[in-house]
């Protein structure tokens, strides 16, 4: 179970702290309006984060119930979207970079329930999250991996998502550290970009050819005397 936990924590904390529409639209409100604003708008994003979730693991299982033959394709394509994911992000660094320059935030009637709902909804309507919490569990969880073992890694997901957040806000509050962020974004992306298609490469090779040991759950009989 550890090690399963271990593969969705490192592939998610990449993917999280990676800059992209969550760490950009939290880093801006923090900076626009204030810190309180800012973990409103993180409430918004565990609470996504749970969602899409849940929504992976439930049909992840239910796909490798209805057809389970499908498990090692489901692995190949998810590694496969990984590679592409980290391949993209170091393609488009310098696009991404440059376009951080034009986003903002419009502080003017900013409640802290506009900053939840802000979070929630840019986190729901992005395609990534649903394709990246896909592509973990088809690679990183068991064809038949139990209730605790889904929930867990649900529950490590949000604590990894929030954990991030919370500290981008705490520190992207002050806008000298912000702008020193934005400058350093195309070396970030690039380092996440390889480091997606590494983990995306070394999971697709463990979990397509390892193969459990079979544990022999009895003693072989003893040998007869007679």
């Amino acid at each position: 179970m550890l090690s399963h936990l271990l593969a969705v924590a490192s592939v998610w904390l990449v993917a999280t702290v990676s800059p992209g529409p969550n760490c950009l639209m939290t880093a801006r409100i923090a900076v626009a309006r204030s810190r309180g604003a800012g973990l409103a708008a993180v409430c918004g994003i565990g609470i996504a984060t749970a969602i899409w979730g849940v929504c992976g693991l439930a049909v992840i299982k239910a796909l490798f119930l209805a057809a389970p033959w499908a498990h090692a394709a489901l692995k190949l394509a998810g590694a496969g979207y990984l590679i592409y994911s980290g391949t993209r992000l170091i393609v488009l660094a310098g696009k991404r970079s440059a376009a951080d320059a034009t986003l903002s935030v419009d502080s003017r009637g900013f409640s802290t329930g506009r900053a939840f709902g802000i979070g929630l909804a840019t986190s729901l309507a992005n395609p990534r999250s649903a394709l990246s919490v896909a592509s973990i569990f088809a690679i990183a969880l068991p064809a038949q991996s139990s209730l605790s073992l889904g929930v867990a890694s649900v529950a490590l997901m949000v604590a990894i998502s929030v954990g991030w957040y919370v500290c981008v806000v705490w520190l992207f509050a002050a806008e000298a550290v912000w702008n020193g962020y934005r400058r350093l974004r195309r070396i970030i992306d690039r380092i996440a970009g390889g480091l997606l298609i590494l983990l995306g490469a070394r999971l697709a090779l463990e979990r397509g050819s390892g193969t459990a040991p079979v544990i022999p759950t009895e003693a072989p009989p003893l040998p007869s005397r007679a």
